[in-house]
């Protein structure tokens, strides 16, 4: 390939880089995207993508391309990566063995032979530090100025995608944690264990709608809505909410109306995500054959998200002890969303249940309510575990 062919070739890697990653807003994925390209712009064997983390002082990485992709966490100041955040240089190491800025450890721990190393800092349109680029061992000569001036071209693209993404994480996860806390409003009332109904809601949810094959992002609308399926519980009496025997018909009838309450306190919301829950909550209790409520409705006219959620529902519900009933063993359970297929169910949710079932025992079987659904919410659930 001629000079003029490269830089060429580059220059069309460098507009599909910009049209690429302005599409991104998942911070991992955007990261591992941002990785991947820098890589093959350079011709380079890794690249890492680390961000300052202000709260410790540190860089961390998830993405080291040609490795695991376990944390990385460098102090500020330290290694290569370190000192260029610290000092907002960039650094073009054509020798790593004989720089002492570079550390050995990660070459001793996994084998590789680092050789050349380009470093350059990510900043921000306010010219702040927001982390850095190392692209490692070029494929043929070391790295030159043209590849330190496209790694800090690419660099001043990447900022503004990364603080996007940063700021829609954020963004959701405050959405996030607002559900889970309207979710155990209606919960704690009548369960003794609401940070693990909650989880498991939210885990078998996400699971079955996997199973059945649909897209991530419908996957994870499923799993955050899925835990207001009974936030219409809040409107209902405690004399029968908290009923430990059988309802009379009268009280069923009462008890049946927390799906038009929950319906009514999620109508009209302008977030994508509780207009799923308003489905849910709405319809979780009708039955494929058009035999449950509160509208009768059967087969398909039942919202997706609905019919995947009643699935979960009974299931948890089924496997938990509660005020009315002992728990009942996971074969059991197991076996009466199997017979109820084509009836209560789905067919294809309850095939996409069976499919998944091996990771919902293992779900099933976390009951101490360590596991984490969102970092921050699930810790704040446990504080109010009954």
């Amino acid at each position: 390939m001629t000079r003029a062919e490269e830089l060429e070739n580059r220059l069309r890697l460098l507009v599909n880089f910009g049209g690429v990653v302005s599409k991104e807003t998942n911070l991992q994925k955007l990261l591992e995207i941002i990785a991947e390209q820098v890589k093959t712009i350079l011709g380079c064997d890794r690249c890492s993508v680390f961000i300052m983390d202000r709260q410790t002082n540190e860089l961390w990485s998830k993405v080291a391309l040609g490795m695991q992709k376990t944390e990385i966490r460098v102090p500020f100041g330290r290694g290569v990566v370190g000192n260029v955040a610290s000092s907002g240089q960039t650094i073009n190491i054509r020798d790593a063995y004989t720089d002492g800025r570079f550390t050995h450890e990660i070459d001793r721990l996994t084998g590789y032979r680092t050789r050349n190393i380009l470093a350059v800092p990510l900043k921000n349109v306010g010219g702040h530090i927001i982390g850095v680029f190392e692209a490692i061992n070029k494929a043929s000569l070391p790295f030159d100025a043209d590849d330190e001036g496209i790694l800090q071209l690419i660099g001043s693209l990447a900022a503004s995608a990364i603080e996007n993404a940063q700021l829609y994480e954020s963004l959701s996860k405050s959405q996030l944690e607002t559900i889970y806390r309207l979710a155990v409003t209606a919960e704690y009332r009548d369960q003794q264990d609401t940070a693990i109904h909650l989880r498991h809601i939210t885990e078998y949810s996400g699971l079955i709608a996997q199973g059945l094959g649909l897209p991530e992002r419908e996957v994870e609308n499923i799993r955050y809505a899925s835990p207001l399926h009974d936030i219409g519980k809040v409107g209902i009496a405690d004399a029968i909410l908290l009923k430990p025997g059988k309802l009379t018909p009268e009280e069923f009838e009462e008890m049946k109306k927390h799906t038009l309450y929950g319906a009514k306190i999620l109508c009209n919301a302008e977030s994508s995500l509780l207009q799923i829950a308003c489905k849910v909550a709405g319809s979780h209790h009708e039955k494929f054959d058009g035999t449950g409520y509160p509208a009768r409705l059967k087969g398909e006219q039942i919202p997706i998200y609905a019919r995947i959620v009643s699935v979960a529902d009974v299931f948890d519900a089924l496997c938990m002890p509660r005020v009315y009933k002992p728990k009942w063993e996971t074969e059991k359970a197991r076996e009466y969303i199997l017979e109820e297929s084509g009836k209560s169910f789905d067919p294809a949710v309850v095939e996409a249940f069976d499919k998944v079932y091996g990771e919902i025992l293992k779900m099933h079987a976390i009951g101490d309510g360590k596991a984490t659904i969102i970092p921050g919410i699930t810790k704040e659930l446990h504080k109010h575990t009954f």
